[in-house]
């Protein structure tokens, strides 16, 4: 591609005209103050149009052989590299319905033959300035605007953190490994895409509701911190009094998350998710869950789709205390689950996805490493 080269940083007007006379006389005029390019066509005019940097301004000759003035800024116009060049249509034709027909084509001005000197340069002048305002006012829209994603991305990244530090805190206190984490994240997430178009969710799931499951899920267990130790931390089944203290990790987290919000002075839309997730995810379908004894629909979405993926991932996962369940026996007792413990139609679609659980399973797998790190955390505790 040319390019135009500014010569002390003067201002390139491009004249666009098919006599010589007229384009010897323009120079003259302008060359005083501006740099100045000719083009004898529209072809020409088009390709030093679409210089790098490209000229401030063109004025434009109608009547040309060929590509006449009006084909040329309309062609101007609808390229997205010229298109906020200022066009002025200098031109012998004097007819009103001429000048309306330039002017509907985005030209800024239109000035009629014999012209002017002095008319023409102040008018040169005048649109030069409103560019450069228009200029100013576009780049510091674009710089703003770069700005503020740049902001938000640190937001939601401040916000994603903080979200993991809290729930990685809640896991270093439990049998459990941080992967477990990632993988009821991904495990909701799989269940909700797959159920977006069902007739009882698609309602709900939309991609932000998709995205503030995802965000939510590592809260799940977050009041597990507020468990005693030789309760959370007892390898074997709980005595009847441990287990009535043990559930109460679903109200401490939905109040520690309520405290958050108020702390901070407002609601926030994905926190009121993890709320419903934190409290109710141990709720069954058929009403035999905890803490509120909740039954079917009264349960929230996002609490039964959760309490597949943490069962599931509970099933399949090694433990400082046991090893990890087969995939297949898994399913098997999910699907035991189906209209008892589980939403049935979030029973069938984890069915359907089950070979993808599988592969989250494998992605975010607990290693030998991962498992000695959480018994030597654990040994900490005890």
């Amino acid at each position: 591609m040319d390019a135009v080269v500014p010569t002390l940083n003067k201002p390139t007007i491009l004249v666009v005209d098919d006599t010589p006379d007229n384009l010897s006389l323009m120079r003259e005029l302008l060359k005083t103050d501006y740099q100045v390019l000719l083009a004898n066509g529209g072809e020409r005019a088009l390709k030093l149009a679409a210089m790098v940097p490209p000229p401030d301004l063109i004025l434009l000759d109608i009547m040309m052989p060929g590509m006449d003035g009006y084909e040329v800024c309309q062609r101007l116009k609808h390229n997205p590299q010229t298109r906020d060049i200022p066009v002025v249509f200098l031109t012998a034709k004097t007819d009103i319905d001429d000048e309306q027909h330039g002017l509907e084509l985005g030209a800024v001005d239109y000035i009629t033959k014999p012209i002017s000197p002095p008319i023409v340069l102040a008018r040169v002048k005048n649109h030069l300035a409103l560019k450069a305002h228009t200029d100013f006012l576009r780049d510091k829209s674009d710089f703003l605007e770069t700005e503020v994603a740049k902001r938000t991305r640190e937001v939601v990244a401040i916000q994603d953190v903080t979200i993991l530090a809290m729930a990685s805190l809640a896991e270093t206190r439990d049998s459990d490994t941080g992967n477990h984490i990632r993988r009821t994240q991904f495990y909701v997430k799989a269940l909700a895409e797959h159920l977006r178009t069902h007739p009882r969710f698609a309602n709900v799931l939309s991609d932000s509701y998709i995205e503030m499951l995802f965000k939510s899920a590592p809260l799940h267990d977050i009041g597990k911190v507020g468990i005693p130790d030789r309760i959370l931390l007892k390898p074997g089944r709980f005595e009847p009094a441990e287990f009535e203290i043990m559930k109460t990790h679903t109200t401490l987290g939905r109040d520690a998350i309520e405290h958050a919000e108020r702390q901070l002075g407002m609601s926030v839309d994905f926190l009121s998710v993890a709320k419903e997730i934190a409290l109710s995810h141990q709720e069954k379908w058929d009403g035999s869950g905890y803490p509120q004894g909740l039954a079917g629909d009264a349960i929230p979405l996002s609490a039964r789709l959760m309490a597949v993926a943490d069962v599931y991932d509970a099933l399949i996962s090694r433990r400082v205390y046991k090893e990890g369940m087969p995939h297949e026996k898994a399913v098997a007792i999910v699907q035991e689950g189906r209209g008892s413990h589980f939403d049935p139609d979030i029973t069938d679609a984890f069915l359907a996805l089950q070979d993808e659980f599988r592969s989250i399973a494998a992605r975010f797998a607990d290693t030998d490493q991962d498992m000695v790190e959480k018994k030597v955390q654990l040994e900490r505790f005890s």
